[in-house]
């Protein structure tokens, strides 16, 4: 059985208390190991190691503290068949999923801000005959990042590289439901000869160790990818403490469909930003909205590919949807399920728990759903759901359209379908979402702001964004 430790200071070590937390697989539903159950001693104690790593890693040229994040990188591609295989069983992801994108987009992140460290130039204003001023971004010191669970490896590397990039200390928490690869992350950080204190990777449940890291006076800012409601409680607790916030929140996103669209591309890539993750991303597409004269015909054929979405063990090559990522998470999706119904959703497809045989019969399996007939204001449209369920509605007008994607508290990302360059630019910019995507889906530029509008979070991650707010802008004024 799989014990994981933390990591402060350089070292693997065990929580203070001596307690820990089972660790349950979701395609078998069955404990295959344990976690630290941290605490406030325990989160103290790495925020003192980052602490007094700090002088010393700030310190280090940009070029330095790059190369060892692009070693880590490459210690993270020469490990992916193991770091997969982890997240997989630890998330209850397909393997071939983990294998593609998560892990290969974790060393990606490391790589990325690895060499934009050294990319990272002071801004200069001449004020012609009188002065001049010039910007030096500072590191803000001992930052804290929790990752969530859906994309275990991947986010909680896309907040941690930019950190450390720019010469911060780092005190994370990943999701106490997947820990596994953020524990074999602290043994690569070791093997590439990260110094001690400068990462610092603390586990436990959100309550103990998380709302200590986010309490803790050494820590200056706080990045954070989860829940709407954990944010809110989040931000109440830092804000009067005037910490920097990175929030990316909840989403509901609206899929647009029009008539003119590629439609084969269309209902293909549907499918995938539907029951992605089984449709544990927060950037999937809940809401699909179809004009009616393409309505039937997108119907049809989507429910015809669907029966393609194999259901199955998450190590098998050819499993497209695997397990949920919990029981409790099940639940919940099943209790939308059954409000989906109560509210004169017709379903057309899933809408129960799965039965996988073999050593998967106990695990957390769902089948795909789709419901169509349900007003766009009702619960079902309106609350994010984060899992495979999805519904199906027509419309006549570009405003229709807009008025119904716009609906909701959220604000994340939206996706547009149509062979109309101008429509696609005039509806784009009337969605209030902060990513569009034209075309296509979950396509990525690590160089491009992240992030959303309304309940869905503030502050943006990714490109000079991130690295901006891991550091504080200061000016100096220079008379001439």
């Amino acid at each position: 059985m799989l014990r994981i430790q933390n990591y402060i200071n350089g070292l693997l070590v065990a929580p203070q208390a001596g307690r820990y937390l089972d660790n349950i697989e979701p395609a078998t539903g069955q404990v295959y190991g344990q976690i630290p159950d941290s605490g406030p001693e325990d989160v103290a104690a790495a925020v003192a190691a980052a602490e007094a790593a700090l002088p010393a890693w700030r310190a280090l040229p940009a070029e330095d503290r790059g190369r060892l994040l692009v070693k880590i990188a490459d210690l993270i591609d020469a490990n992916l068949d193991r770091l997969a295989r982890a997240e997989s069983q630890d998330n209850g992801k397909p393997l071939s999923l983990a294998r593609v994108m998560d892990i290969p987009r974790a060393a990606s992140n490391f790589h990325f801000f690895g060499t934009a460290a050294g990319h990272f130039a002071t801004e200069a204003h001449v004020q012609e005959g009188v002065a001049v001023n010039y910007t030096v971004r500072h590191p803000v010191g001992v930052v804290g990042c929790i990752s969530p669970w859906n994309l275990p490896l991947y986010l909680f590397t896309w907040k941690i590289a930019p950190a450390l990039a720019v010469g911060c200390c780092v005190v994370a928490k990943p999701s106490e439901i997947t820990p596994a690869t953020a524990f074999l992350l602290s043994e690569l950080c070791i093997e590439a000869g990260l110094p001690a204190g400068v990462l610092n990777i603390v586990h436990g449940n959100g309550p103990n160790c998380g709302q200590a890291i986010v309490e803790h006076p050494g820590i200056k800012a706080i990045s954070f990818t989860g829940g709407t409601a954990t944010g809110r409680h989040l931000a109440a607790t830092a804000a009067p403490m005037f910490k920097k916030l990175s929030l990316e929140l909840g989403g509901k996103n609206p899929n647009i469909i029009f008539a003119d669209c590629d439609l084969a591309a269309a209902v293909a890539t549907s499918i995938r930003s539907s029951f992605a993750n089984q449709g544990q991303i927060c950037l999937c597409g809940s809401r699909i909205f179809v004009e009616r004269p393409i309505y039937e015909a997108f119907k049809t054929e989507f429910l015809q590919q669907l029966k393609d979405q194999r259901i199955g063990d998450p190590l098998e090559a050819e499993t497209k949807q695997g397990a949920l990522v919990s029981e409790a998470h099940l639940n919940k999706v099943l209790a939308y399920i059954k409000l989906a119904h109560d509210e004169g959703g017709i379903l057309l497809a899933g809408g129960h728990r799965a039965t996988v045989p073999g050593r998967c019969e106990n695990g957390y399996f769902l089948e795909p759903t789709v419901f169509e007939n349900l007003p766009f204001d009702c619960r079902t449209n309106q609350e994010e759901i984060f899992g495979p369920v999805v519904t199906l509605t027509p419309f006549d007008t570009d405003e229709e359209a807009l008025m119904m994607a716009n609906s909701t508290d959220y604000g994340l990302s939206a996706t547009l379908w149509t062979r109309d360059l101008q429509r696609a630019h005039r509806v784009a910019h009337q969605l209030h979402s902060g990513i569009v995507w034209v075309n296509t889906w979950l396509h990525r530029d690590l160089r491009t702001p992240f992030g959303g509008m309304k309940n869905s979070g503030v502050g943006r991650e990714g490109g000079l964004e991130a690295l901006r707010f891991f550091t504080e802008a200061q000016n100096v004024c220079v008379k001439l």
